[in-house]
């Protein structure tokens, strides 16, 4: 989508009217914004990824790339959604956003209450156009979009909260069908940007870490962590490949089982037909019912979806995912790609492959 208008009213500022910003020597300042009652993961994850990072440089010799604060309205104790306590080690009355290179806002049951918080409000607006990047975790996002930061902006949130934003905040793009919105290639989204519930932090982090030190340290870190592998910012919240919970049709939740096994197969509304044991026509208004989508609709996702994975984890040529997901052709995967990724089925393989494409 073409990058949005400034909103009206907002002291945004181009990336070389920002503050300067300390020489790449120097440790970069990531705060994590927490409050009474966030979410722990919201934080600590993203905080591990940037301290792996570290550890990474230490491994090769080399000086801390970053350096973590744990901020919150005043240093101390805060308790977190699980009711354990976490020490924020800065307040922000004496936090100075010049000197901070990125600011992440947590998400969790608290974030309600602290909408109505003016001095943290206050502190977010005066921040935004201080630091070089400024991201929330979750239900963060509200934060921002209460403070007017993301209004003429596409966002992102944990996805029960997605309604609420898109109500109350209506100058919003609220997109629930991604993990984050940062693109570092991006003036707008590179500087503000949003990811979804808990874990989408991480990955949200991974993409921080990637632009500042590279791919090979971003992916060590993802191995560090014990991650199947770095998710991209586009990716659905909830995996295709996982059979959508139906309440009332028990032969379309067995259909929707059968469906991943049989991807290179035929899966034409007639086929799917057949197996679920009803007309087409019924079957189509069961989909719509259930799902909110038609049978090829959701067969084409669940097959993008799983040639994405292929494609990530260099399994095989484009030609071959082509054809073991369903597509017969790449013209046909690549259209299909494009419809649901914005890449082409090439470009995602580069981007968010643990290894070469094969040839």
């Amino acid at each position: 989508m073409p990058p949005p208008s400034t909103p009206a009213g907002s002291a945004r500022l181009t990336p070389s009217a920002r503050a300067p910003r300390p020489s790449r020597s120097a440790p970069r300042a990531v705060a994590c914004l927490v409050y009474p009652g966030f979410m722990s993961l919201d934080a600590i994850g993203p905080l591990q990824v940037f301290g792996s990072a570290n550890a990474e440089c230490a491994g090769h010799g080399l000086p801390p790339a970053y350096v973590l604060h744990l901020v919150a309205q005043s240093p101390g104790p805060v308790t977190t959604s699980a009711g354990f306590v976490v020490m924020a080690d800065v307040g922000l009355d004496t936090l100075q956003p010049a000197q901070l290179d990125t600011v992440l806002v947590a998400g969790g049951d608290g974030v309600i209450e602290q909408l109505d918080n003016a001095a943290l409000q206050q502190w977010l607006r005066r921040a935004e156009p201080q630091v070089r990047r400024m991201g929330s975790v979750c239900s963060g996002a509200l934060l921002l979009a209460h403070a007017g930061l993301l209004d003429g902006l596409r966002a992102t949130t944990h996805w029960c909260r997605t309604d609420m934003m898109r109500r109350d905040y209506p100058a919003v793009a609220v997109d629930e069908d991604c993990l984050h919105t940062y693109d570092a290639a991006s003036p707008v989204y590179g500087h503000l940007f949003t990811s979804a519930g808990v874990t989408a932090g991480i990955d949200l982090a991974l993409a921080l870490v990637e632009a500042d030190l590279g791919r090979p340290v971003a992916l060590a870190v993802a191995r560090r962590l014990v991650m199947f592998m770095r998710r991209p910012g586009g990716q659905a919240q909830f995996s295709a490949l996982l059979a959508p919970e139906t309440r009332h049709a028990p032969r379309l939740a067995a259909l929707l089982e059968w469906i991943p096994t049989q991807l290179g197969g035929d899966l034409s509304l007639d086929a799917l037909a057949e197996r679920a044991h009803m007309p087409p026509r019924t079957l189509t208004r069961v989909f719509q019912r259930e799902l909110g989508t038609t049978p090829g609709r959701y067969v084409e996702r669940v097959r993008v979806e799983a040639a994405s994975t292929l494609l990530a984890q260099a399994q095989a040529s484009v030609s071959t995912v082509a054809r073991l997901c369903g597509f017969e052709h790449p013209e046909n995967l690549r259209r299909s790609f494009h419809k649901h990724r914005a890449v082409s089925p090439q470009a995602y393989a580069q981007r968010f492959g643990t290894g070469g494409l094969l040839d």
